[in-house]
């Protein structure tokens, strides 16, 4: 991709080396910001250099959410820890033992990534936090008639960058790898938001937008077979309108919610929407979907409010921002979600 990324996303990729292998936890502590092992205690006794000795477990999933433990010695001041650039939340801290529930992948990609702790606080921010495309414009966005062309999105993270990794008490790593049904979905939703995958399923951009021909690939990744009511064949040359029209498509699952496990949600249920699931758009409240995309992230505000960014085509883009999309993009627009039971 020729998308540009802050610093953070920059060092959450730059450790990826291999697909699917389990990295062995290593540590080591860091010369600037450790505490010397000639440094008093409280006691009189020189206090432990901080160092990471194990991680567990040394694999996560691509979409994170694990809970994580680095066993070692002069923990006590890690206040705050970071996976590949990315703040982690839920950190706990003993002398022996830190926990953590480990971040998504910056891009859902498996590889390793350095684990650095620290002695304050750390801000959890988006990955991405990215506006619905780049440069405000509302063209080619879902059922539009559009081709892909340059208007279509490009990535402008702005979240704040993580802390320099050479101010780290000590360091550790653990590797990304794609685990769960999930982690497969959102590996193919970031590998295919720009790079259309063409070959498999064409593109429904002269048609009238691939928004729904998107979701329905990441389906396929997530592990859903195609049926005599849902297909697309030859490249899309043949295709079912509920693979590739939002109007159909929306209805077909609400008809087959329970063979599908999904629930369909509004938007005031945010708080339950995550990961994977499916996003509806109605530009117009005519009551009949304009756009739909899958949800790559989900955080909360230092305020309480609950941010979802989603994955899509038409405008492309790997995390949009659902509030600006129906705010600023389509204001008045509305949102409903599908999400997944388990």
């Amino acid at each position: 991709m020729a998308s540009s990324f802050t610093r953070r996303s920059l060092l959450s990729l730059a450790g990826v080396a291999g697909v699917g292998f389990a990295v062995a936890a290593c540590s080591k502590s860091s010369d600037d910001g450790a505490r010397p092992s000639s440094s008093p205690s409280a006691s009189g006794a020189p206090a432990a250099t901080p160092a990471a000795t194990a991680l567990e477990p040394a694999q996560v999933p691509l979409a994170g959410g694990v809970t994580v433990t680095v066993t070692g010695s002069g923990l006590a001041a890690v206040r705050g820890v970071t996976v590949g650039g990315i703040v982690a939340r839920d950190v706990q801290a003993t002398a022996t033992k830190v926990t953590f529930t480990a971040p998504h992948q910056a891009m859902y990609t498996a590889g390793s990534a350095d684990v650095a702790l620290f002695d304050s606080e750390l801000t959890p921010v988006a990955s991405a936090n990215q506006s619905s495309d780049g440069n405000g414009s509302a063209a080619n966005d879902g059922q539009s008639g559009a081709t892909q062309d340059s208007s279509t999105a490009t990535p402008t993270p702005t979240a704040s960058p993580a802390p320099e990794a050479s101010k780290a008490l000590a360091t550790t790593s653990l590797a990304y790898a794609a685990l769960t049904a999930v982690d497969r979905q959102l590996e193919y939703a970031m590998r295919y938001w720009k790079d259309y995958n063409l070959a498999e399923y064409g593109t429904m951009n002269p048609i009238g937008g691939d928004c729904a021909n998107y979701v329905s690939q990441t389906l396929i990744a997530r592990g859903w077979e195609q049926r005599d009511d849902w297909y697309s064949r030859s490249a899309g040359a043949s295709h079912s309108a509920t693979w590739t029209y939002c109007p159909a498509m929306d209805p077909w699952m609400s008809t087959n919610a329970a063979t599908f496990g999904l629930t369909r949600r509004t938007l005031d249920e945010r708080d339950k929407v995550k990961v994977g699931d499916i996003v509806f758009f109605d530009w117009n409240h005519n009551d009949s979907p304009d756009h739909t995309t899958i949800v790559s992230e989900v955080f909360t505000e230092p305020d309480g409010t609950i941010r979802i960014k989603s994955a899509s085509h038409n405008q492309d883009g790997p995390y949009r921002d659902l509030d600006e999309m129906i705010t600023v993009q389509h204001p008045g627009g509305t949102a409903w979600f599908h999400t997944f039971d388990a």
